[in-house]
């Protein structure tokens, strides 16, 4: 959803994707030094018609505002909150540690110009006794010269996803969470048991957040898997959507899941460039995820498609209606690349409507054996309804009775945010904040 996507596909190289189209393949260097001053006013363009549709705008930065060796050239903080003439509140992580060496160290090293922009600073996810710790705040509002606009004390049991992939470090793995059972004839279990989810933890994952609601379930045990043999433990696997979908098959192949998957008795579903990777075969012929070099690689040969990368991203949100197990509702977005096309005797995994178009069109495939499908659309398990009936008909399937209980996942994320809201109103300096705002700044984060 940013203006300017940039997407990985090395350590020292990333494709561009601008306003939903790929503009090209560079390296760091040629970014930094060159490309971001031919990329910023398209950011700018995007921020203004935002900001005349909106009183208040939150920018939030990327990283720190304090990296030196890249500022010159940096779009996602200060420059652009000079460009929005925003006023900054600098948050610490006191979670971390050293929280007051990065605050003050943040300051000392910005510009003159930057730092008159910073108002207040704000120290987050504190634990313990804040009167121990106000003489070190009192300390560094002496040596800032601006005004601590709170402590957050930390939150426990938030249960928001969390903001990228970099929190996949902590995920759940097969070996946590499926301990006991330790070889397919324990899969059996009693019936009552929860259904075992495994999603295939692909290098290039994208939109990870789509398994949340899942995990959630009281009857679901969901784990990431990167071991092919834990693959027949699994009652459903999931392959989850990528960024560099050529590369996220390539790895599927070298290692070992493709034979896995070539003998999975269980329900296997894939999620946009997993639903891509099911298909007979990939072909990019412009280098669109291979850095300029066509590709053609066969898929996993689970469903009849074919997909063809193109150089356009849809991106948009879309509502549906499931054609197999007697149809049901969903709702979610599309975020991908290229297009698949339908073999003969293909059969959808839904007809949609998207946002805008006047007219619904076919989703996904599903296998004749109705144990394979696939869907561009993320976030389908975030809709309540849709995600509770597709438990129901996979625990079916999977000989398991019904489930005792279901998460209402909408309301209870609604909840989690108010008492979010609740906690930074009570923790953070308002006053301070509402005179920012009021004072014709666009108020930066």
């Amino acid at each position: 959803m940013n203006p300017i996507l940039i997407k990985p596909s090395s350590d020292t190289g990333s494709q561009i994707v601008l306003l939903g189209r790929v503009w090209g393949q560079v390296t760091a260097s040629d970014y930094h030094q060159r490309r971001v001053e031919d990329l910023f006013p398209a950011v700018l363009e995007s921020y203004r018609t935002l900001a005349a549709r909106h009183d208040l705008m939150l920018l939030e930065g990327a990283g720190s505002p304090a990296e030196i060796n890249l500022r010159k050239h940096d779009i996602v903080n200060m420059r652009m909150a000079h460009a929005a003439n925003a006023a900054c509140l600098l948050v610490g992580d006191i979670d971390r540690g050293g929280v007051f060496a990065a605050l003050l160290g943040t300051i000392e090293l910005l510009e003159p110009e930057d730092r008159a922009r910073i108002r207040g600073f704000v120290i987050n996810k504190f634990r313990g006794d804040a009167e121990l710790l106000r003489p070190g705040v009192e300390m560094m509002e002496q040596r800032l010269g601006i005004p601590c606009a709170g402590v957050v004390p930390f939150l426990r049991d938030l249960g928001l996803e969390e903001e990228d992939s970099v929190a996949m470090d902590d995920r759940r793995s097969a070996k946590r969470v499926w301990q006991y059972a330790e070889n397919a004839t324990e899969k059996m279990g009693p019936p009552d048991r929860p259904l075992r989810v495994g999603v295939i933890a692909v290098p290039h994952m994208a939109n990870f957040t789509d398994f949340d609601a899942l995990a959630m379930e009281p009857s679901v045990s969901l784990a990431f898997l990167e071991d092919p043999a834990q693959a027949s433990l699994a009652d459903v696997l999931i392959l989850p959507g990528s960024k560099q979908t050529l590369d996220d098959l390539l790895w599927i192949q070298e290692r070992g899941f493709a034979r896995s998957l070539a003998t999975y008795s269980g329900l296997l579903i894939g999620i946009c460039g997993g639903f891509q990777m099911l298909g007979l075969s990939l072909e990019d012929p412009s280098g669109v995820e291979s850095a300029g070099v066509p590709r053609t690689m066969p898929g996993l040969g689970q469903l009849p498609v074919r997909t063809i990368m193109r150089d356009k991203k849809t991106v948009r949100p879309a509502a549906g209606r499931a054609l197999l197990w007697g149809g049901f509702s969903f709702s979610g977005y599309e975020i991908h690349m290229g297009e698949t096309l339908y073999e003969n005797g293909a059969e959808p995994f839904a007809e949609i409507l998207r946002e805008c178009e006047p007219q619904p069109i076919l989703d996904g495939a599903v296998a004749l054996s109705g144990r394979v499908w696939g869907t561009y659309i993320h976030g389908l398990f975030d809709d309540d309804a849709f995600r509770h009936r597709f438990l129901h008909c996979a625990r079916q399937t999977c000989g398991l009775t019904p489930a005792r209980s279901h998460m209402w996942v909408t309301a209870e994320r609604n909840a989690r945010i108010d008492r979010w809201a609740g906690h930074l109103r009570q923790s953070l300096d308002m006053n301070l904040i509402h005179e920012l705002t009021n004072k014709s700044w666009a108020s930066s984060i």
